[in-house]
């Protein structure tokens, strides 16, 4: 470890198993971590992850748990530390531009896409959605637009075709660790690359919320298999009404050697195997279901 990277002082502001991970590995580099911004957990949310706060804790880091960071009072609580870098991992609130200013040698996010790609809300489950083969992570400069600043590092990580989103999300995490142990020490001694990212090769999404799983049976196979596994366990789950009650589609496999047996979109069983007849005459099997259905075959309405 150089001197150089013994001397750098960090303000880390960090959430969820990209954030945990991430900042012990400032810690292996010998970042000063003055001190970690984090959320209290949400007692609504399913905490399936790991906490940061815990990770600082470890480590004898103080810990700070702000609504807003950008207020005035806290501004000025980050400016007193004197910090070269902000560090965002996983944190869910924006660094506004008062804040952006603090750090000497900058501040910088860990995105779990490849940027341009996906910028914004919850992109390994996006990318998922829309059948991408690939994610990763991608450590940039933060500015006041998200997700546009110069690009340090990317690691990319394959998505297979019945991936689930917390299975990405494990790829995701171990891309940020990756991406960052590389990155680190030319970023400490002054000597990272910083490549402006084409923000038309990309496109910004918003966050989702549980309403947004409801299954549109007019699309295809592939595009619902796509839905379900983006939203399978730990995430809400994607979700359909049989004969007026909430049945969860949490695993599926597409079954391209079976021929349906419905013209319109069918739930139905053969034997113990539970199939979906779907829009596009292709049929998909769903592997793990939450709900109250006797198995009687069920017309699904898009």
């Amino acid at each position: 470890m150089s001197g150089a990277e013994g001397r750098s002082k960090a303000v880390v502001f960090a959430y969820h198993n990209v954030g945990a991970r991430c900042l012990r590995v400032l810690l292996a580099h010998g970042v000063h971590v003055a001190l970690v911004v984090t959320h209290e957990d949400n007692p609504d949310e399913n905490i399936w992850f790991e906490r940061v706060a815990d990770v600082a804790r470890d480590y004898g880091i103080p810990v700070a748990t702000p609504d807003d960071p950008n207020t005035p009072g806290f501004v000025e609580r980050l400016r007193a530390l004197g910090a070269d870098f902000f560090f965002s991992f996983y944190y869910r609130l924006m660094l506004k531009p008062a804040l952006l200013a603090i750090p000497k040698r900058g501040g910088y996010n860990m995105h779990g896409s490849l940027l341009p790609k996906y910028r914004g809300r919850v992109p390994v489950n996006w990318a998922i959605i829309h059948g991408e083969r690939e994610t990763g992570a991608t450590l940039h400069r933060m500015v006041e637009k998200p997700d546009a600043g110069e690009i340090v590092a990317r690691q990319a990580v394959p998505i297979l075709p019945d991936d689930t989103a917390g299975e990405v999300f494990n790829k995701v995490t171990l891309a940020a660790e990756m991406a960052l142990d590389a990155a680190l020490p030319a970023l400490l001694a002054g000597t990272a690359p910083h490549v402006m990212p084409d923000l038309t090769q990309g496109s910004y999404f918003g966050g989702r919320k549980p309403e947004d799983g409801r299954i549109d049976w007019a699309r295809s196979a592939a595009e619902i298999h796509n839905m379900i596994r983006a939203l399978a366990p730990p995430y809400p789950g994607a979700f359909t009404l049989v004969a007026g009650k909430c049945i969860k589609m949490l695993r599926s496999r597409l079954q391209p050697m079976r021929s349906p047996r419905h013209a319109a979109p069918t739930l139905y069983k053969e034997g113990d195997i539970v199939l979906v007849d779907c829009a596009d005459r292709q049929v998909l099997r769903i592997v793990e279901w939450q709900g109250d259905w006797d198995g009687t075959a069920c017309l699904l309405a898009p």
